[in-house]
């Protein structure tokens, strides 16, 4: 699977080349397509530059993924063609330096990249960017983000249990993909807040670990809904130095931008509340001078931890049905061993001439 030429031939029956996959460990234990040559051709029908270009590299093993394995990856997950240049602007945002994908999938910390799509595409090859939002049922969703973890397991060898040593890991690592609902948002959607021209979608990717939900059915205020998503955001199960995404239920989103709220706002009040004394983390043995050596130059008693460096850590975006008082936060994975969450225009080389 890693080189571009192997070619397998196998009886013609689609069962037996579902066994052969699991044979040869291209799985993530549920069955897989056969990537069939002509539809890894269809995939690469989207893709300009030539099927060795290299997507993403490998630090740790040294193995690279070419769009061609990107694109037979992509049909064993189940993508249809129109969702692959998704995928190659996810690996080209992970290949970042700062994301540091080799880490945050190899750490017992058990992370997952989450890919978040902003933009007119979210509509287009109609992913679910509302109810059941991190659930099943979506097949853009899905293959999507199964994709990803297929590349992981088969190109570059992150394997569960030898490569991949993750203490219990969250469902995530099956498929870890939404799309931002830009009809319910009252605020600019993620892709213009990038700055990328108009028309063009964007997918951020992102170190996330398990989903908190963040329940508020009551609350009537701004600081009502934000202060509750602020306690789960620093509860001390989940608190760090690491960066953090809030995806605001609409109901939650039309409580605190309905009196004028800015994203920014939102932001500052979130980092400002996210936050435990460090006299407390010191008890449970989680204050490390090295990550919150900012606070450690000051009297423990009177001073703070923050989840975040500051209030540009923070994502905030919007998703789920429109009835519900259910938000989300996901942690991030380790912010001192150095994974930052990076963006790409999907499908838009912003650089050439």
């Amino acid at each position: 699977m890693t080189k571009d030429t192997q070619i397998h031939e196998v009886e013609d029956d689609l069962l037996a080349a579902i066994d052969y996959c699991y044979e040869q460990g291209w799985t993530d234990g549920l069955p897989v397509v056969p990537p069939e040559a002509s539809r890894v051709d269809s995939m690469l029908s989207l893709e300009g530059r030539p099927p060795e270009t290299v997507l993403a590299s490998h630090p740790a093993t040294g193995l690279d993924c070419t769009i061609h394995a990107a694109a037979v990856n992509a049909v064993m997950a189940g993508c249809l063609p129109e969702y692959f240049p998704i995928i190659v602007a996810a690996f080209e945002a992970m290949n970042e330096q700062p994301f540091n994908f080799h880490g945050s999938t190899a750490s017992t910390g058990g992370s997952a990249p989450l890919l978040i799509v902003s933009g007119p595409i979210v509509d287009e090859i109609g992913m679910n960017s509302g109810v059941n939002l991190f659930g099943p049922g979506n097949r853009a969703n899905a293959t999507i983000g199964r994709a990803v973890r297929l590349i992981l397991l088969n190109v570059f060898k992150m394997v569960p249990g030898i490569s991949d040593k993750s203490t219990q890991g969250h469902p995530g690592k099956y498929s870890f993909c939404i799309g931002e609902r830009c009809d319910k948002n009252p605020w600019p959607a993620l892709c213009e807040e990038l700055g990328y021209p108009d028309g063009v979608s964007s997918v951020t990717v992102y170190a996330g670990s398990g989903f908190v939900n963040v329940e508020n059915h009551g609350g009537n205020t701004p600081q009502a809904i934000l202060t509750t998503v602020a306690d789960a955001m620093a509860n001390y199960g989940c608190i760090s130095a690491g960066q953090s995404v809030v995806v605001l239920s609409p109901e939650h989103a039309d409580i605190v931008a309905g009196t004028g709220w800015s994203k920014a706002q939102v932001q500052q009040y979130l980092y400002e509340h996210a936050n435990r004394p460090i006299d407390g983390m010191q008890q449970i043995g989680k204050f490390r001078e090295e990550e919150h050596g900012r606070g450690a130059r000051a009297p423990p008693a009177s001073h703070q931890v923050h989840r975040g460096l500051n209030s540009e850590d923070i994502l905030v975006t919007v998703g789920g049905g429109d009835a519900g008082g259910h938000s989300a936060f996901i942690p991030s994975w380790s912010r001192s061993r150095g994974s930052i969450m990076q963006s790409k225009p999907i499908g838009v080389c912003l650089d050439c001439d």
